[in-house]
């Protein structure tokens, strides 16, 4: 049994009955729930007494230290067997972690920790890295985003992943850690047992002085799948030592977030030859970087190739405009792998996207999520985008938000909608103008077609 409530206000009749059906849950989440530390005393007794709770997810309610050492009575109770817990944004500070300490030192069967958007800082997290060492703690995941780090806690870290072959994923992104911290820890990564699979480090203040040693724990942890490090100034050249360690036979990357990392077109080729050759990468995220059409081009070389098998491409903001779309269509046609493409806040016009709907009808094509947000289309291109809606039987998700379609263009997207053949579930229009008939047309459309999400 799971109970999963968002954004609700909890009156003291409402939490009672909660309590009740609480006692045979399996998985608790109570996100936005305005909760508070008297609410975690209940919840101390549901842990204690439902040995079938495995997952507990409080994000973003004011529970404060208090609140989390009502918690951790319920999780060193004997009869605890949760496994994932969920703390974000709770108003911890760094008196919650010695507390925490404690569970990890003896709840093995805690799995996940999530404790990121707390003001723990760097005394805090070292308190738990030492419960990390506890030969009982059976981590897997950890999250420490938002944290308050500095370069201070690398040590630590290090010392923990040494003694803790079950960590499999660890963020860190925003934390002010800096090139010296990162490289320490890389090193501590490529030397630890742990056969770590995520690794988080978005907005950490890297240049490309720590890309030598990132590619290091590329190359030497085959278990890496998923690597982030977006919104740091790594640059072309540190794109280039990024890639050699992508580029190694160990390296099975599936998963790689490069967004806002300085990158121009001239990483495109290394870009290319990653995405042609290793056919274990499937997503990449190249958001707000200036590839400009020459680099786009590149990277739609590489889709044609029979050896890639990318299935998600994120070139949102990247200087694209009408004159890249017909090679982007040409990949379109040609790769049979791509699910997602994100093509938001570019300026492809209505002749870009109509070029690009002649690649999306290609029978080759197997596109589910399609974003063209803020790219100057208008009314003009909505009959042939309402071609693709009713023919491409993959499409199942469309975003033309900021873009000026007018009642016009709307109409022509909702007619789309209602044809039996078109499989849109998720239409998502924000800050269109229409008129008050078109919205009456759009809550029509809505109540006669229930599995159609009409997001604005």
């Amino acid at each position: 049994m799971e109970l999963d409530i968002q954004c609700e206000e909890m009156s003291p009749s409402r939490w009672a009955e909660l309590l009740t059906t609480m006692k045979s849950c399996k998985t608790i989440r109570l996100d936005d729930c305005n909760l508070s530390s008297s609410n975690c005393e209940d919840l101390s007794s549901i842990i204690n007494t439902n040995p079938s709770l495995t997952e507990l997810k409080l994000n973003n309610n004011e529970l404060g230290d208090a609140g989390v050492e009502y918690l951790c009575k319920g999780l060193l109770m004997p009869s605890c067997r949760l496994q994932k817990l969920w703390l974000q944004n709770c108003n911890l500070t760094s008196a919650s972690c010695e507390t925490l300490r404690s569970v990890l030192s003896a709840q093995p069967s805690l799995t996940e920790l999530h404790v990121g958007d707390n003001r723990l800082g760097t005394a805090g997290v070292k308190v738990l890295c030492q419960g990390m060492m506890n030969p009982s703690c059976k981590l897997q995941k950890l999250q420490l985003e938002y944290c308050e780090l500095t370069a201070d806690i690398v040590e630590a870290l290090n010392a923990a992943l040494q003694s803790k072959p079950t960590l499999k994923e660890l963020s860190l992104s925003n934390n002010t850690l800096g090139d010296t911290a990162v490289k320490q820890l890389c090193r501590g990564l490529v030397e630890a047992s742990c056969n770590l699979e995520l690794l988080h480090l978005e907005n950490c203040g890297i240049t490309s002085d720590s890309c030598r040693d990132i590619s290091a724990v590329l190359s030497n942890k085959s278990s890496l799948m998923d690597l982030s490090v977006g919104d740091n100034k790594i640059g072309d050249s540190g794109l280039a030592l990024l890639c050699q360690g992508l580029m190694h036979p160990n390296c099975r990357i599936q998963k790689l977030w490069l967004w806002d990392c300085d990158l121009t077109s001239a990483s495109c080729k290394d870009l290319s030859r990653l995405i042609s050759t290793k056919e274990t990468l499937t997503e990449i995220s190249l958001i707000d970087n200036n590839l400009r059409d020459s680099g786009m081009e590149m990277l739609c070389q590489a889709l044609k190739d029979p050896k890639s098998k990318l299935q998600e491409l994120w070139v949102r903001e990247c200087g694209l405009t009408t004159a890249c779309c017909k090679v982007v269509s040409s990949a379109l046609s040609t790769n049979k792998h791509l699910k997602v493409l994100h093509m938001g806040e570019n300026k492809l016009g209505d002749a870009g996207v109509e070029l690009l709907c002649e690649g999306l009808l290609h029978p080759n094509c197997n596109i589910q999520s399609l974003w063209l947000g803020n790219c100057d289309l208008t009314a003009a291109c909505c009959a042939t985008l309402a071609t693709v809606m009713t023919t491409k039987q993959s499409l199942t998700e469309l975003d033309l938000s900021y873009n000026p379609l007018e009642d016009e263009g709307i109409r022509k997207i909702c007619e789309a909608l209602r044809n039996p053949s078109c499989n849109v579930q998720q239409l998502i229009l924000y800050d269109i103008l229409w008129s008050a008939e078109v919205d009456d047309e759009l809550r029509a459309l809505e109540d006669s077609k229930p599995e159609v999400k009409i997001i604005s």
